[in-house]
């Protein structure tokens, strides 16, 4: 699972990774009331993805890191989203990676520089989807599909160290 983290609008995006192939199982949004003070909008956060968790059961989560805005009120409002996100993976006893933005622009377009609609034309062609996934959504199956890689990458080299030390 992915999440891609915001006061307004919280992204997630489920997929499934069997080897060079990813298959979307779900994506959408938790639209937050932004009328609402922060504490209660956090709470709509946690409980969404505790929601999301419940219903699709995945294994991992994966979520953006927070970068530096060049308001830091906004910021602080992000970091408390990924927080509220991340302690809903805790909670279910989830693993949670974290990835950077440019890393994760890298992995799925070829850019760390990419803008949104690069990113969400390539999430439509990856996954094989009949239209643009929304912004939000097509961020979180980023993040997703980033640490799908690394994953595999990540069991690849553990997989060629241990073939190394029996060589010696």
């Amino acid at each position: 699972m992915g999440i891609d983290p915001g006061s307004r609008m919280t992204g997630y995006g489920m997929i499934e990774v069997d080897g060079p192939r990813n298959r979307h199982i779900a994506s959408g949004g938790i639209q937050t009331d932004s009328s609402r003070p922060v504490p209660e909008r956090l709470k709509t956060i946690f409980e969404g993805i505790a929601a999301v968790i419940r219903e699709y059961q995945p294994v991992e989560v994966a979520v953006e890191q927070v970068f530096m805005h060049r308001n830091p009120d906004s910021a602080l409002k992000l970091g408390q989203a990924r927080g509220a996100a991340i302690c809903a993976a805790v909670v279910a006893g989830l693993p949670v990676s974290e990835y950077a933005a440019r890393a994760i622009k890298q992995a799925v377009v070829g850019s760390g520089a990419a803008d949104k609609i690069q990113v969400q034309r390539m999430i439509a062609l990856l996954l094989n989807l009949p239209v643009l996934p929304q912004s939000d959504a097509a961020d979180a199956l980023a993040v997703a599909i980033c640490h799908g890689h690394t994953r595999q990458t990540l069991q690849r080299l553990g997989a060629a160290a241990v073939l190394a030390g029996r060589r010696r």
